[in-house]
């Protein structure tokens, strides 16, 4: 018989955290408070402190979720980077509604983001397309993302292909497929874990003229 320990029922952990998350600790947007809380993900040494779930939603509404990395972020939201024709991308674009979880479990902290999602101004995909390192630039030429496969052989053929056309030096420009996209917060939820599942959540929602509203929901 499976243990205990092994079956997911019976796998748990107490957030046994001294410091829990008042209204008073809030910066008054929820991009200073992201900042502050990034900054402590970074200094904390997290692997990947930038990795987040990000969740969409087909034109029906069927979702898909994975993981990507946040690759920018200001006021107007967080941004990541893809092919647009992948099944993120293509969701995104056709039903333009995410949500991004960033799991700091390590710190016993979440943070939700729910928003609408942009396309990225192209001088900013250029940019950021720019810095990445020459493999990277020269793989988003060679992957029809999330399209079926025959074998692996496909796809590194169709790499030495772009290898051959950029040659080992020189630029090489984003694809015409392949961009960045921000997702605009309507909410933003900082969660705290706390003992006994009675964590703190607090969430910033996008209000009128007077900014962001401040709630504390129920754990």
């Amino acid at each position: 018989m499976t243990p205990d320990t092994v079956r997911p029922a019976g796998i748990r952990s107490d957030y046994a955290v001294d410091r829990g998350l008042s209204r008073t600790d809030l910066a008054p947007d929820w991009y200073t408070q992201f900042d502050r809380w990034f900054a402590d993900a970074v200094a904390a040494g997290l692997p990947e402190p930038n990795a987040m779930m990000l969740a969409t939603a087909d034109a029906t509404g069927r979702p898909s979720g994975r993981t990507v990395l946040l690759k920018g972020y200001d006021e107007r939201g967080l941004v990541f980077f893809t092919n647009y024709g992948s099944r993120k991308g293509s969701e995104a674009l056709a039903n333009p509604y995410a949500s991004l979880v960033f799991p700091w479990f390590p710190m016993s902290r979440q943070v939700v983001v729910c928003g609408a999602v942009e396309p990225v101004d192209r001088a900013e995909t250029e940019e950021y397309f720019a810095s990445r390192p020459r493999g990277s630039r020269l793989g988003a030429w060679a992957s029809p993302q999330s399209r079926v496969l025959p074998d692996r052989e496909t796809l590194d053929t169709s790499f030495r292909a772009v290898v051959d056309r950029f040659g080992d030096q020189g630029p090489i420009p984003p694809p015409p497929h392949w961009g960045g996209l921000r997702v605009v917060p309507e909410t933003v939820e900082f969660w705290q874990g706390r003992t006994s599942r009675l964590h703190d959540r607090l969430r910033y929602r996008r209000g009128d003229e007077q900014g962001w509203i401040i709630e504390r929901l129920a754990p």
